[in-house]
């Protein structure tokens, strides 16, 4: 009861903003779906390049981007180097920080596997299997765990209407959808002076 009474107060912050004008872009079909498990995924091109050149460029990539900057511990670590198939996959552990005071830290561990597949002048991406640790308390216990198919989701974070995000989820899906954006425009990024098309792929409304 008590962590829920904390979740409640901690969310009325974002309540008091969610009568407020929602981007679109967090919207029904920001946050795909493949089968059922929420799946954001970025196809992009870089001309002229080898995929033995790609993947050593994605792997200090994902090594140093993503597996650097997430939470030590067994939960970031990378399950598969690719060097047999050029498939990177990842799973990593990372905080996502909602609101920042001198009296309040309001945050979540952000849980997810990147998969990372090369190719001659391609990459495929795919961030999956998420999962959010919140409201743990300070020696990382006693949280509660979300699954983003049950948090997120369209069905589960935006109204009926399309007009709006639910005040106890919509803070995850923005955190959420912000991440994933900036994670791809990175592995983009990578390719320093590549002017590669970048063709975007995204699943929506998908069959569970």
């Amino acid at each position: 009861m008590k962590k829920l009474l904390l979740v409640a107060l901690l969310s009325i912050p974002f309540m008091l903003s969610a009568k407020k004008e929602v981007d679109a872009k967090y919207l029904r079909g920001a946050v795909p779906e493949v089968n059922g498990i929420v799946t954001f995924s970025e196809d992009f091109s870089v001309p002229g390049k080898s995929q033995d050149e790609i993947y050593q460029v994605m792997y200090k990539f994902v090594q140093d981007s993503i597996i650097g900057r997430g939470i030590k511990g067994e939960r970031t670590s990378i399950i598969s180097d690719g060097k047999k198939d050029g498939t990177i996959v990842a799973r990593n552990e990372e905080y996502i920080v909602f609101r920042r005071s001198a009296f309040n830290l309001d945050r979540t561990r952000f849980r997810y596997h990147l998969i990372v597949k090369t190719s001659d002048e391609k990459v495929h991406m795919e961030l999956t299997k998420i999962t959010y640790y919140y409201n743990e308390d300070a020696e990382g216990k006693k949280g509660l765990t979300y699954k983003a198919e049950e948090w997120i989701s369209d069905k589960e974070a935006v109204n009926k209407s399309n007009t709006r995000l639910y005040p106890r989820c919509g803070k995850f899906r923005i955190k959420t959808v912000d991440r994933v954006e900036s994670v791809f425009a990175a592995a983009k990024n990578s390719f320093e002076g590549s002017k590669a098309p970048v063709q975007r792929t995204r699943v929506i409304n998908s069959k569970r």
